[in-house]
Parts: structure tokens; C-alpha cells; sequence
């Protein structure tokens, strides 16, 4: 297995972390030679991609990828990989065997609180989310057209080491935030990469929910945290009076809960199911 990992941030990381074992070679980009020479520490071979043009030696390396995974949002003109696709004449990737695109379950949109699953309808309100639900259909279309596996996963809201509750409590800029009926799914950022290493050894293409098992309120997952770290949680805020972003608040316009029933079919076991569990294994370990 050669594998590339486009945008490999947060989740490309622990991705190639994951499949180290499997693989021969691990290639990841970035747009920054600064950020590319802390994935090289992390011992991946780096290359800077500016989303708009494949340089010589990143087009060297990818005439010998039998894996590709693409994290890198789309913007308003579409994914930048299948822009350049689009654009290319000749095949940059004679060796590809099998694709992998990062989405969100946001291209679910709002479901009044009801169970989804990959067959439930997709009715995106955000734009950010739209072009993720246009991005993953073009990329099906592709492998199509060229006989490869596509595997998309929608991934809940993604947490872990140095992304978590705790720094939230520790900086002080954590919030309990109520909003009746409100609930979220979370995913562990290590079973992100559990499960794209599962699919990718496999080589499984189609549409994978990427979640735990409990949707949960998200001041139940900030209490949780203050009492794990022995400190009163803050107090409840109003998701009227909450101060945040515009970006944030539209989270909470989307309300649903997402099954991840599909891939635990196919025998994938999420090594942290729920937020409790995850929370604890993070404290212990201070992982945060």
C-alpha cells in the first residue's frame, strides 16, 4: 500500500498513524512548507499542495499511490483534487486502487432530533455542507467512471488528543449551553483512522456513517469532563445568550441522531463508542 493523505491535519495524522503498519510508503500534504516539516516529524513524506496545481515531485509520488484519502474541504468552486482532475489529460494516478473522502454528517441537515442513517434523506442547509453533499457525489461518479472503490465517511463532530472538553474547562472558555432537545453525535479522532484503515486494508468503497454510539446533549459531555477533572462545571448558559461564532451557532440549527449501524455490520468495533468512556481514557492518560 502506497498511501497519500490530502490535508493532513488533525484527522490525516492519526490516519497515517493508523496505517503505518500497512503500508509501505505514507504522503501527506499541506499547504505550508513550515506545517509539511511537522508531518515529516510525524514520518510522513510531506508535500505542499496549494489546492490548485500538482507540483513535479508531488506528481512523481502519485504515479506510484494505490491509496488516496481526501480531507481537504470544498470551497464555492468545488473539490480542488477533482478540479484539477477535470483539468489533467493524462492519468496522474495509474496505480490507484481505492479512494477515500472525508465528509461530515452535516450533509444530513436537520432532522428534529430523528435517528439517520446513510439511506436517510440529505437536506444540507449550511453551504459549507452543501458543497460537501456535491463533492461526495462527484467523487462516486468518479470512481465509477473508473472502476474504483469510493469510500465516503460522514464524520460527527471530531474530538481527541488536544481537542477535547478538558482544554475547554482548562482555558476557561468552555460553555454549557442549553438547548432543549438538542443532541449531537461525537467521533474519537483515533476511530476515524481505526476505520479508514479498516476500509482501506479491505479496499470497501460506499457511503459509512463515522460516529459513536450516543448522541448526547452537549452540556451532559462538559459536565462529564468537570467531574472527571474534580472542578464545578460552568454554569448553564441560555443557547440564546451563548456566546459564539456564527459558524457555531448554525451547529445548532441541525439536530439529529446518527447511526453508525452499516460499518459495525461489516465488523468494524469502535475502539470508543461513547463519550464517558472516551473522556476517561483521555483523562487517565492525559490526553488532553
Amino acid at each position: 500500500m502506497h498511501l497519500m493523505i490530502f490535508g493532513a491535519g488533525y484527522s490525516g495524522k492519526a490516519i497515517a498513524t493508523a496505517l503505518a503498519p500497512s503500508a509501505s510508503q505514507v504522503a501527506g500534504t499541506t499547504r505550508s512548507a513550515e506545517k509539511a516539516a511537522d508531518l515529516g516529524h510525524c514520518g510522513m513524506e510531506a508535500f505542499v499542495f496549494d489546492g490548485k496545481t500538482i507540483d513535479p515531485a508531488l506528481g512523481h509520488k502519485l504515479s506510484c499511490v494505490t491509496h488516496l484519502v481526501q480531507s481537504i474541504p470544498p470551497g464555492p468552486d468545488g473539490d480542488s483534487l477533482l478540479n484539477i482532475a477535470s483539468n489533467t489529460a493524462h492519468n496522474e494516478l495509474p496505480d490507484l486502487q481505492w479512494l477515500c473522502y472525508l465528509s461530515t454528517v452535516g450533509v444530513y441537515g436537520d432532522h428534529d432530533g430523528a435517528w439517520v442513517d446513510e439511506t436517510s434523506e440529505c437536506r444540507p442547509t449550511s453551504e459549507r455542507s452543501k458543497q460537501r453533499l456535491a463533492a461526495e457525489q462527484q467523487w462516486l461518479e468518479t470512481g465509477a467512471k473508473h472502476g474504483l472503490p469510493v469510500a465516503i465517511l460522514r464524520l460527527s463532530g471530531i474530538y481527541g488528543p488536544g481537542r477535547n472538553p478538558f482544554r475547554k474547562l482548562l482555558d476557561g472558555t468552555a460553555q454549557r449551553v442549553i438547548k432543549k432537545g438538542q443532541v449531537f453525535n461525537r467521533i474519537r479522532v483515533e476511530d476515524i483512522a481505526y476505520a479508514v484503515a479498516f476500509l482501506a486494508e479491505r479496499e470497501i468503497g460506499g457511503i459509512f456513517n463515522v460516529t459513536d454510539d450516543e448522541p448526547a446533549p452537549p452540556q451532559d459531555v462538559i459536565t462529564e469532563a468537570a467531574r472527571l477533572m474534580g472542578i464545578e462545571p460552568p454554569p448553564e448558559v441560555p443557547f440564546e445568550e451563548a456566546d459564539m461564532s456564527p459558524m457555531a451557532r448554525s451547529f445548532w440549527g441541525e439536530n439529529k441522531r446518527v447511526s453508525n449501524a452499516k460499518l459495525r455490520k461489516l465488523g468494524y468495533e469502535f475502539e470508543f463508542p461513547n463519550y464517558r468512556q472516551s473522556l476517561k481514557q483521555l483523562w487517565d492518560m492525559r490526553a488532553y
